[in-house]
């Protein structure tokens, strides 16, 4: 497809309206965003161990699926914050 004239991911066109050489002003909500990432995690770190000496009673078998379930629910909240950090917008 020689001769066409198509956009990469590195032309200046597939930039948008952004010139070329001009810095990016970086934004306020990614700083804010990590650190609520990281508020998140210690949350719900501090939640779990709350219950570790009840589940640490429990059979290995019955414990295994507690503790990965408690090792992937925190990530629930993500996807709408780094929606917002990335965006600005909830939705």
């Amino acid at each position: 497809m020689r001769g066409t004239n198509r956009s990469t991911p590195f032309s200046p066109s597939a930039s948008g309206s952004r010139a070329i050489g001009k810095p990016r002003v970086p934004s306020w909500r990614k700083p804010v965003g990590m650190m609520l990432i990281l508020g998140i995690i210690l949350l719900w770190s501090i939640i779990v161990v709350q219950f570790a000496e009840t589940i640490g009673r429990l059979p290995a078998l019955v414990q295994a699926p507690i503790y990965i379930a408690a090792g992937l629910v925190w990530i629930l909240p993500l996807k709408p914050l780094l929606l917002w950090m990335e965006t600005g917008r909830w939705r």
